[in-house]
């Protein structure tokens, strides 16, 4: 099952449309990414301003409403908590966790030794980091049996360094513990957790991606059937012309490729008429002039005085002046130009079969539908002619029928003759080529009839085949492009 596109605005569509998606694959994949990151330091920031806010706030109040600041202050996100120590021991000697404690310092407009930060997950920090943590670690144990409000604070606090190992976000570098220094001599500490997962990407991003593949799919296929066009006419054209039908030069339009393939093909039938009308105009003249001279020795001819000699000169020259008549009758049907038009087949083979029959000939038609084919109607009815002439003449009696499929039909014509060799089955083809075993010259024929017959349907996209049958007799098979569908 093939599922992509044969048409040109359709394979054009698809490639823009899979370059689109690859381009705003990689384009979602860093939009999440600088989103993500956005979220970070915006969570970051804010709970910095938190825990300067709530630091003010405890200096400003008076201690019996510390508790219910803190409880007011602790999210999910960040938890607060008193206590008489720090909960981070000194401040980490990471990039990031000293960008922390300066903005900290710089929004209570404090110094930095009364801010200390320490990231959440120690196996981010270089060495010094770890020895700090473990510090930390160290100064919280030692200070575990201070109060109960201490000793929950720690608790809490080992839970949180128990969430940062075991945590969805294990590996964020960002997430901190913070200690400040109150006025009063205590210490506020946070614990603040990564940021809720933001979507990589919003109804917005889906409706701009949306509206560029409809704009790419339309400018895909506007390009596509603007280069098609032409194309598609340069083919008919091409069709037409080896059918041997008149065709008039292409205009040059589309892309530049485009146009120099139309130029190519405008230049090449130019060369192809000009080459084929010199090849029959010159066999043309050769052929009239031949008359001449016949005509002359015809008229020395009736001064032989022996009269067995003078008839075998007049029949020579007789059949000299058949073969020119008939040299010219086939170069005159490769010169002309007649119109194409759409005919019923069937019809034109009833109608030749009428008139042969009327001179004596047996000749039978199968029933058939309607059978429509575009065609220059005199010159395929000359080639039929041909073909069912020669079979009734040599076959005692023929036949025809019309086949066909889809692509192509067939008239097939059927004799009940004695047969060609099978050598010779092509080269009966050949101009003014008898075969004596099957074709008497009493007949007058010059060899020209099948020659003209093949040369004609060639000029209609097809071509004549024979074949000899398994029965007897002689089968001609005219193949011709599909018909059209009445």
């Amino acid at each position: 099952m093939r599922i992509a596109p044969k048409s040109l605005a359709g394979q054009l569509s698809l490639l823009l449309l899979l370059a689109l998606a690859a381009a705003q694959g990689i384009a979602v994949a860093l939009f999440a990414w600088e989103r993500m990151e956005a979220v970070r330091d915006a969570h970051r920031d804010n709970a910095v301003l938190r825990m300067a806010t709530v630091a003010r706030l405890l200096d400003d109040t008076p201690h019996g409403l510390h508790d219910s600041v803190i409880a007011a202050a602790s999210t999910e996100l960040a938890r607060f908590s008193l206590s008489g120590e720090p909960v981070v021991g000194e401040t980490g000697t990471g990039e990031r966790a000293a960008a922390i404690a300066r903005d900290l310092s710089a929004a209570l407009g404090v110094r930095a030794e009364r801010v200390r930060v320490a990231p959440l997950w120690s196996q981010f920090l270089d060495d010094d980091d770890d020895r700090d943590d473990d510090r930390d670690d160290d100064d919280r144990d030692d200070h575990n049996d201070h109060d109960d409000d201490d000793h929950d604070e720690d608790r809490d606090n080992d839970n949180d360094g128990d969430r940062g190992d075991d945590g969805p976000d294990h590996g964020e570098p960002d997430w901190f513990t913070a200690s400040v220094a109150l006025a009063d001599g205590r210490w506020l500490n946070v614990a603040v957790d990564p940021p809720p997962g933001a979507p990589a990407w919003g109804p917005a991003f889906l409706a701009v991606f949306l509206l560029s593949a409809l704009c790419i799919a339309a400018v895909a296929v506007f390009m596509g059937r603007r280069i098609a066009k032409p194309m598609r006419g340069l083919a008919a054209a091409a069709g037409r012309l080896g059918r041997g039908e008149a065709v008039d030069e292409l205009s040059e339009a589309g892309p530049e490729e485009t146009r120099e393939t139309v130029r190519a093909f405008n230049l090449m039938r130019a060369r192809l008429d000009r080459y084929v009308r010199d090849r029959t105009a010159m066999l043309a003249a050769v052929s009239h002039d031949l008359r001449t001279p016949i005509t002359s020795l015809r008229l020395h001819a009736e001064f032989v005085e022996d009269a067995e000699t003078k008839a075998k000169i007049l029949a020579a020259l007789d059949e000299m002046q058949r073969m020119t008549e008939d040299a010219l009758a086939f170069i005159r049907e490769d010169m002309q130009r007649e119109e194409t038009r759409t005919v019923d087949l069937h019809a034109l083979l009833d109608s030749i079969a009428a008139d042969l029959a009327e001179l004596g000939h047996d000749i039978a038609v199968a029933d058939s539908e309607r059978v429509l084919v575009a065609c220059r109607p005199a010159a395929l009815r000359r080639a039929l002619r041909n073909l069912l002439e020669n079979a009734a003449a040599y076959g005692s009696r023929a036949t025809a029928r019309i086949d066909r499929d889809d692509s192509e039909l067939r008239i097939v014509i059927e004799d009940q003759g004695p047969g060609i060799p099978e050598a010779d089955l092509e080269r009966v083809f050949e101009p003014f080529v008898r075969l004596e075993a099957s074709r008497s010259r009493d007949t007058g024929g010059s060899g020209l009839g099948l020659a003209i017959a093949r040369s004609i349907v060639r000029g209609h996209g097809g071509d004549v085949v024979l074949a000899n049958r398994a029965e007897g007799g002689l089968r001609a098979t005219v193949v011709l492009p599909g018909a059209e569908r009445p």
